[in-house]
């Protein structure tokens, strides 16, 4: 009978590395990494909601490892220059189709996020909506997570503030495009319930705002306070008008959602933005442990950069990624780990919060704040808060 070689298991195992080595089979014990398509406002208009967001997003990832349930972490950022709707559902498809990412994230703007919605629905990729506040981006895709804010949810609480503490009277002024729908809407309706009325409202282009003579609009109507909401990166423009065209010295006061007193560009409106009230589910001055863990950290990753709202909404969103991955022990179907998202609660730097597990939208703390100076530069510093509310848009 003929010799036979039959190799020894360690010759077979000397083999396979071999193999694997060389590039010649694929690597069966080696997890395939976990990749994530950021799509974000990074050049144009709206350029500080990408910053702010990517920033958090790399973050997340320097305190809490690259790796997550065994899958190596890749982010792909694209930007989109929030401009375009049309562009961002092109970038979304190349993600899914191209890149063959695990999950969509970002999205500053309403309309942006609106345009990828049918890209997750048809690919079943899980989309954290990080930045856009419109209440009705969930109800897009069954595949959308929100881990930012809603507008509603944001307003509601400065509208019943303001009729409680002398306000009569009230003109609105916001950006014409969906989500001053939200606010607008949201304002009247609870400023007016309260006991408020409502004299005018105002709308302002969202390209290229010019808000002077609405503002001038608003100061001859004549009164007790302006209520504002214009996207991030805007509250500058409107803050410099405001004090130019002499409506705090006619002793009209300036009220809105945290927007118009973003964190990332309030250190550079000084004075002027001192007395600004607003309600906001973040301030990067809130009062806790987590929060100035985050803001150090943030700032010392970013110097000379403080951290916003849209921050947290991409800090959030990465959490929830992250931990819905532990959920489903690495596995990355897209139904599953929507469904490991479903009410999930956690501690955030803004505080409490957790996910709905009807709508997939966020559960969180609204807090009414006031512009003061703290060691010579202006913080939305809180005094009031409102918990656990959900989007009441919905």
């Amino acid at each position: 009978m003929p010799y036979v070689y039959a190799p020894t298991r360690r010759a077979v195992l000397k083999t396979a590395i071999a193999a694997v080595a060389a590039g010649l089979v694929p690597r069966a014990f080696a997890a395939e990494p976990m990749k994530i398509g950021l799509i974000l406002p990074l050049t144009g208009p709206f350029a500080s909601t990408g910053k702010q967001v990517e920033a958090a997003c790399r973050l997340y990832m320097q305190r809490n490892d690259d790796s997550v349930a065994g899958r190596k972490v890749d982010l792909i950022v694209k930007d989109d220059t929030g401009v375009a709707p049309e562009t961002t559902k092109r970038i979304a498809q190349e993600l899914v189709v191209q890149d063959k990412v695990t999950v969509l994230a970002g999205f500053g703007l309403t309309p942006l996020a609106l345009a990828a919605a049918p890209v997750a629905t048809q690919s079943k990729t899980p989309m954290i909506v990080m930045a856009a506040a419109t209440s009705i981006v969930t109800s897009k895709s069954p595949y959308i997570v929100r881990s930012g804010f809603t507008l509603p949810q944001v307003t509601w609480p400065i509208a019943e503030w303001a009729a409680k503490n002398g306000i009569k009277s009230a003109v609105t002024l916001v950006t014409d495009y969906a989500p001053r729908l939200d606010a607008e809407k949201t304002f009247v309706q609870r400023f007016t319930n309260a006991g408020g009325k409502v004299i005018e409202s105002v709308r302002v282009p969202l390209r290229n705002p010019d808000y002077a003579p609405f503002l001038q609009r608003a100061k001859d109507a004549k009164p007790d306070a302006l209520f504002v909401f214009v996207p991030s990166g805007e509250g500058a423009a409107v803050m410099k008008q405001f004090s130019d065209r002499g409506l705090k010295q006619a002793g009209i006061r300036m009220i809105g959602t945290g927007d118009v007193v973003d964190d990332d560009l309030l250190e550079g409106m000084g004075a002027i933005a001192v007395g600004v009230v607003t309600s906001f589910h973040y301030s990067a001055a809130h009062d806790s442990p987590e929060n100035k863990a985050y803001v150090d950290a943030f700032m010392k990753a970013n110097p000379g950069t403080r951290p916003n709202f849209h921050s947290v909404g991409g800090y959030d969103g990465m959490h929830v990624i992250y931990e819905a991955l532990k959920k489903t022990g690495g596995d990355t179907n897209g139904d599953k780990l929507v469904e490991a998202m479903k009410g999930m609660k956690w501690t955030s730097p803004r505080g409490p919060m957790s996910i709905d597990p009807s709508t997939r939208d966020v559960v969180q703390t609204v807090y009414i704040r006031k512009v003061e100076m703290v060691n010579g530069k202006p913080w939305s510093v809180e005094f009031d808060k409102v918990e656990n509310i959900k989007d009441p848009g919905a």
